[in-house]
């Protein structure tokens, strides 16, 4: 293991925090993690006090789009012991997104013990409600300063944490959009690269503006097979069994949405991951037999659907997420200790790794 130099703040900010009204996405922890890569390999892996980062006006991240990043979360056993949840999943898929943007690979041991060594120092900043937890963002993103369009050849690799509580309280309608595309095969939807979300930003804004909470994506071809929502992957139950959108190449791999097909599965429910289209949905709907409908990701872990609309027709579900809810309470229950961690999903984090 390398050596990780660690800095501590002298005026820490976590009591001023009300854990009951955590402001989404504003407040952050004390420190941060950083690492560089130049000539060929990461150095200096450190935790210091969370400040502003100097950044070169010609950062090729800011002219090239050379920047992805992870989304996890960290929760408490009903111990005490602070946990990760499959974080070796998130070091891979960091990877395979670095690939794909042309930017180096980071140490996956590296980030599992960067992630480690700044929960067990901002442990106090996990929030103890259910369902809320610390939300950890690394991310790597193009640091040399140069116009032109190739690989850089200096990179930022960073890990900081924001306290979250539950994503979306009550169920979500969904705007399914036949304009605007958020990915197609051979691109890089698979990937966690910052460009795939700031192509959702505007047709997201527009969705919100016609009274729904997100997009529902389609395929960029005949805008039929169904992709992701929103930032999420997403399931249906019809007539008892569950299916989600196959794996395309245009598809995040999700580790919420890994995680959840084998809970199904534990439960004894049939998982099909296999292409969907909007009109399978519509006809599903029509017949009756479309159950259940939510969405799975980090941040929201289960975010229940409701509603759909589509053109000038409207998906309604109106037997509720039993299933749903019943995942969303052991991945919970897991992340808590309330339910035994049958898949070892869970990392506990011991004190003398701070």
């Amino acid at each position: 293991m390398r050596h990780i130099s660690i800095t501590k703040t002298t005026t820490s900010k976590v009591d001023l925090l009300d854990f009951n009204n955590i402001p989404l996405g504003t407040t952050f922890t004390d420190h941060m993690f950083i690492c560089d890569y130049e000539n060929g390999e990461w150095l200096n892996p450190r935790i210091e006090p969370l400040a502003l980062i100097p950044t070169h006006p010609a950062a090729m991240a800011l002219h090239y789009g050379q920047a992805i990043f992870e989304g996890m979360k960290a929760t408490k056993h009903i111990n005490g012991t602070p946990l990760l949840f499959r974080p070796t999943l998130n070091a891979a898929r960091l990877n395979f997104s670095a690939r794909r943007m042309g930017m180096p690979e980071f140490p996956e041991d590296l980030f599992v013990e960067g992630l480690e060594k700044l929960v067990a120092l901002e442990e106090n900043w996990i929030p103890p409600q259910k369902g809320s937890a610390l939300y950890l963002r690394p991310f790597m993103y193009a640091d040399e300063a140069f116009i032109g369009m190739r690989a850089s050849t200096k990179y930022k690799f960073i890990i900081m944490a924001s306290p979250a509580g539950p994503f979306f309280s009550k169920p979500i309608r969904l705007y399914a959009e036949t304009k605007y595309i958020r990915a197609i095969e051979g691109g890089t939807g698979e990937a966690k690269a910052a460009g795939n979300y700031a192509a959702a930003i505007r047709p997201t804004e527009l969705a919100k503006e016609k009274g729904y909470d997100q997009v529902l994506w389609l395929d960029g071809k005949d805008f039929n097979y169904i992709q992701e929502v929103g930032t999420m992957n997403v399931f249906f139950k019809i007539k008892g069994t569950f299916y989600t959108p196959s794996l395309d190449g245009a598809i995040l791999d999700g580790i919420t949405r890994k995680s959840v097909i084998e809970l199904l599965k534990a439960e004894g429910y049939q998982v099909n991951e296999n292409p969907i289209t909007i009109n399978e949905l519509l006809r599903a709907s029509k017949e009756g037999t479309l159950e259940e409908a939510f969405g799975t990701g980090t941040a929201v872990g289960i975010a229940m659907i409701n509603e759909i609309g589509y053109k000038d027709q409207t998906i309604t579900l109106t037997k509720g997420n039993k299933v749903g809810q019943l995942v969303l309470d052991k991945i919970n229950g897991i992340r808590s200790g309330e339910y035994s961690d049958t898949h070892n999903w869970m990392v506990a984090i011991e004190k003398e790794t701070a």
